[in-house]
């Protein structure tokens, strides 16, 4: 499937093939070259045993083998393979809040939209998952510029049919469905609660990369007086005085725990964490990210 010239996808492409080239252009000259991949694994996995020789870590022996009795033996390991790549997207509706076009939902779209023709461009396999409380889009991981055509056209046309979020049933319906290790970004705002089991399981089972959506409206809400807010994933409207003290704490509060709690849990399992703001340039985040990945897979 090739996008129609003039065509909003067609326009989308573009927009996203200019962030690609601006992203690997700027790890090029940081790495001076030594950009392996976005999508390659960055720890080692078990290959062989061999016999010990002088200068090798004790640690590395391999006490099962070694006491058979027929010599001292160590694991030597090889870097991961190519893994597929998973983007599981929050779409609930959280998620719809920001400026026109740089919405959280917009910014996680184009975030998935640049993965897939990155993954496209460097022959890697790669689906999605995109959630509310049920599961709202999936396509299995898949190869070349049609699957990611495919893939950027389905998500920004997809119409999510509950508004409501469920971070942890996301992750399980991802769990389900990845058959082996795999490099996993989860894009989200994280306003939800119960989900931290399941984040905890999908970090030590895969290559997990969690992105945080922010928006600055979230953090200081206008003074308007009193005023009905409407929830949308509830669907329920609630009168409260936007400007006394009282409310613009708590709602200050809720935004730094939010932002904190995920950050905790990260930190706690050793997860990537990004946190990316609708109204900030999100390339060079990304770009760090990448660097510290091929570094680590260069050490490896």
């Amino acid at each position: 499937m090739n996008p129609q010239p003039g065509s909003p996808l067609q326009q989308l492409v573009r927009k996203l093939r200019q962030l690609e080239i601006r992203i690997i252009k700027t790890v090029d000259a940081q790495l001076q070259g030594d950009f392996h991949s976005v999508f390659k694994g960055t720890g080692l996995e078990f290959d062989d045993v061999r016999l010990y020789q002088y200068g090798d870590e004790v640690r590395a022996i391999d006490w099962a083998v070694s006491s058979k009795g027929h010599g001292t033996f160590v694991k030597t390991y090889k870097e991961e393979r190519e893994q597929s790549v998973m983007l599981l997207l929050d779409v609930s509706a959280s998620q719809n809040i920001g400026a026109a076009g740089r919405q959280k939902l917009d910014v996680g779209r184009e975030i998935c939209g640049l993965l897939a023709l990155t993954a496209a461009r460097q022959d890697a396999s790669l689906g999605i998952v995109a959630f509310s409380d049920q599961k709202e889009l999936y396509m299995a991981p898949g190869k070349g510029i049609r699957h990611a055509y495919a893939l950027i056209k389905q998500l920004f046309e997809l119409q999510p049919r509950s508004p409501r979020t469920a971070v942890g049933a996301g992750i399980k319906q991802a769990l389900g469905l990845l058959k082996r290790r795999s490099i996993v970004l989860l894009i989200s705002d994280f306003i939800d609660v119960n989900y931290e089991r399941e984040l905890t399981m999908l970090a030590r089972k895969h290559d997990l990369i969690v992105v945080q959506l922010l928006d600055q409206r979230e953090r200081e809400f206008p003074p308007l007086g009193i005023i009905p807010l409407f929830d949308q994933e509830s669907g329920r409207t609630v009168w409260v005085n936007t400007s006394s003290e009282k409310f613009r704490t708590r709602y200050r509060a809720t935004y730094e725990q939010n932002r904190e709690q995920i950050g905790q849990i990260c930190r706690r399992h050793r997860t990537e964490f990004l946190s990316i703001a609708t109204d900030t340039d999100y390339v060079p985040q990304l770009v760090s990210l990448f660097r510290r990945r091929n570094q680590r897979g260069g050490r490896g």
